[in-house]
């Protein structure tokens, strides 16, 4: 009887990366066999992980200075740590991809997707920048200027996983996946926000249709965690 050779597995291997080859990545190989351009997308997570990880440090600004204000400032926290953990989320995702985060933070703030969240009245690191917020700190700031730099951010924000989730859908899962838990996240954050802007600022109501979370920054969506939804 002669040997059976054994059966030809489909998926065993391929002719872009070959047995051992550790230079290539078949999840990535397969990503541009089905169209996606890993290149560029790369480039747009490192600059979204940028603009989530300066969000982060802004917001932490933005909250302490909504002084008087508990309600707002812990719907500011919320926003605030879950920024940090989009950034955490998608942050392996690009070394998955072959890419790596700027060795130099300056350089990595430089390239964030989005405008800088920075506090009212402030326009970068000038003298004259310097000198507008020590007189407006002298005053306070206004809790509605405040939460319009937030919702800002947040619209930004969408805008962005709005664009990496058309890139990815039907063809790359895994990032497609990480991008809309993000992107559900912000559009709450926007609703949270044009609700307390609509109050603070134009004494109208407009209900985000959202309660508080659980606990502060709870991320449900990136977090993969229950969520309180009545």
């Amino acid at each position: 009887m002669a040997d059976k050779k054994p059966a030809v597995k489909k998926h065993g291997s391929d002719a872009v990366v070959k047995r051992g080859d550790i230079s290539k990545r078949v999840g990535v190989e397969q990503l541009r066999i089905r169209g996606v351009d890993v290149d560029r997308l790369v480039e747009m997570l490192i600059d979204a992980a940028g603009a989530e990880f300066t969000t982060y440090y802004y917001y932490t600004l933005l909250r302490m200075n909504l002084a008087g204000h508990e309600d707002y400032k812990e719907i500011c926290e919320d926003a605030r740590l879950e920024d940090r953990a989009h950034f955490e989320l998608i942050t392996p995702r690009i070394y998955e991809l072959g890419g790596q985060l700027p060795a130099d933070i300056r350089a990595f703030a430089d390239r964030a997707g989005c405008p800088d969240a920075y506090l009212p009245g402030y326009s970068g690191v000038t003298q004259k920048g310097v000198e507008v917020v020590e007189q407006i700190q002298k005053g306070g700031y206004k809790a509605a200027e405040i939460l319009e730099v937030l919702l800002e951010a947040e619209r930004c924000a969408i805008r962005t996983w709005s664009e990496v989730c058309d890139m990815t859908f039907g063809k790359d899962p895994r990032t497609y996946d990480m991008a809309s838990r993000i992107l559900q996240e912000e559009i709450e954050h926007e609703a949270w926000f044009i609700e307390l802007v609509a109050w603070e600022r134009d004494h109208i109501s407009r209900p985000s249709g959202h309660f508080r979370r659980g606990e502060p920054g709870e991320a449900p969506y990136s977090k993969n965690r229950g969520f309180y939804n009545p």
